[in-house]
Formats: structure tokens, C-alpha cells, sequence
């Protein structure tokens, strides 16, 4: 559940001037920080605050992929499938922790702790294969180690 308050203050923390639809892009970034998603409630919300048409919010969260318009899990975990991690078995390991994560590409586990996405290259080839996990880079991962990886995510039992 989102709240309109909150949102509200993360608009007037931006909009310390008359120039809102500048601040567009900043105020969506800190509205998925803290919502980990952009339902469509905020994004009317926001396009009133900021006067905009709705379309041209949705028009720039559709666009970035660092955007999300259904729930993202609190530790995104991306998995490499850029050409050096793609021959060390990329697909291999994003069918692992499909079936460890219990969830298809793209989804969210019932939980809201982890989602599953893959990434083209974040960067880091001499590390493949590579996963990220929240901000966590993890280097060599290989299909055994998925559960142990985590694990240091997970809460306690």
C-alpha cells in the first residue's frame, strides 16, 4: 500500500521551485526507491502535483528500465546474460533460481523479498558469470551456489 503523504513530501522535496516537470524523473526515481514499484495511483498522483498528463509519466516509467509498474522484490536478483556470462551458462543459472525462488523471469516471490530479471551487462565480465542481488554484485556464480547466496538475504527462521 502506498501512501499519497509520502509521495507528497517526496514531490516537495523536488519541487522547491515553480519548474516541477524537471523534477519528474528525480521524483519517480525516489518514489520506486521507496515504493520498490510505481503503481498507477502515484503516477496520477504525481502528474497532478507536477502537472503533467498521466500518459506522459507512464510514457517515461514504460521507457526506463530502472522502472517498475508491478512490485519488485526488496533484493532484485538480476542475472548476467551479456555475451562472456552467456557462454559461462547464464540461462542455466536463471533457470536455477527460478526453480529455487520458486518464480518465473520477471515475477516476484509471495513473500516480496525477491524478484528475478536478467540484465544485458552490468559490467563486470571478468567476474562471469554475474549476478546482482539488491546492489550486491556476486561474481562466478555457478547453480550450486544459489542457495547458500541466498541464504544471506533470506530472514532468520
Amino acid at each position: 500500500m502506498i501512501s499519497l503523504t509520502k509521495v507528497d513530501e517526496i514531490v516537495d522535496r523536488h519541487c522547491r521551485t515553480r519548474q516541477k516537470q524537471e523534477h519528474v524523473i528525480g521524483i519517480l526515481l525516489d518514489c520506486q526507491d521507496e515504493f520498490r514499484y510505481l503503481p498507477r495511483q502515484l503516477i496520477e498522483h504525481v502528474a497532478l502535483r507536477v502537472d503533467l498528463p498521466v500518459t506522459t509519466l507512464l510514457g517515461i516509467a514504460t521507457f526506463y528500465r530502472g522502472f517498475s509498474l508491478k512490485p519488485v522484490g526488496k533484493y532484485p536478483v538480476a542475472v548476467c546474460t551479456g555475451t562472456a556470462c552467456h557462454v559461462l551458462g547464464a540461462q542455466k543459472l536463471v533457470e536455477a533460481f527460478s526453480r529455487e525462488l520458486g518464480i518465473k523471469k520477471g515475477d516476484t516471490t509471495a513473500d516480496g523479498l525477491f524478484s528475478l530479471h536478467t540484465v544485458n551487462c552490468p559490467g563486470c565480465c571478468g567476474l562471469a558469470p554475474v549476478v546482482t542481488i539488491g546492489q550486491d554484485v556476486q561474481g562466478k556464480v555457478t547453480q550450486t551456489g544459489i542457495r547458500r547466496l541466498l541464504k544471506k538475504y533470506r530472514p532468520n527462521p
